[in-house]
């Protein structure tokens, strides 16, 4: 596949909260090598990277919550920021997409002449899903690279409740076939990104 010369990752709410207990049962426990890997390809390549943070209102009942180890960036994306070759940016959030925090990823991405985005990180189906479909709704060219990104099970209304790779799958359905977005591997990617 190809991937732009200026296409953007966006990194989105690797923290360490999400280690946490709180959030029970996770899939896809190569997510982080994943991520580790597209972030040292971008770097390399001086792509811009966008690293996103979730800076919970929610108080004290948040592993997210500003002021808690939870809201730090997972040590691995701690390390690799601010050393690659290209732009860099940190927005921060408060709800689940990257399109509403601040500074303003839109203005950011179009000032920069950016039409295309690469989403990382957790979770697939709520922050990462979130932004994909306003990323498509505003025109990006947007790839999602499945197993770059995990989720935990959850319960829903009526007694429902989907594991983890069914929320998944069901994420990954809903945006490859609304074309909000392509979902792809990160071998895709990688392989996408290789040069500039």
């Amino acid at each position: 596949m190809e991937i732009n010369e200026n296409a953007a990752l966006v990194v989105i709410d690797v923290q360490k909260g999400f280690e946490e207990e709180f959030w029970g049962r996770r899939d896809n426990p190569g997510a982080e090598g994943n991520i580790a890997a597209l972030i040292d390809r971008w770097q390399e390549t001086g792509r811009p990277v966008v690293f996103v943070r979730h800076d919970s209102v929610e108080g004290s009942r948040s592993p997210l919550r500003t002021g808690h180890v939870g809201n730090e960036f997972k040590d691995f994306v701690e390390e690799r920021r601010g050393k690659g070759a290209g732009p860099e940016l940190l927005v921060t959030k408060s709800v689940n997409s990257a399109f509403y925090g601040e500074p303003d990823l839109d203005a950011w991405l179009k000032g920069s002449g950016i039409g295309q985005i690469v989403i990382v990180g957790i979770q697939t189906n709520m922050c990462n899903e979130t932004t994909a479909r306003m990323g498509g709704n505003l025109g990006y060219d947007v790839v999602f690279p499945l197993d770059a990104m995990h989720t935990f099970d959850l319960a829903g209304p009526f007694g429902w409740t989907q594991t983890a790779e069914e929320l998944t799958r069901a994420t990954a359905v809903s945006l490859h076939g609304g074309r909000f977005a392509r979902v792809v591997s990160t071998e895709d990617v990688l392989e996408g990104a290789a040069t500039r």
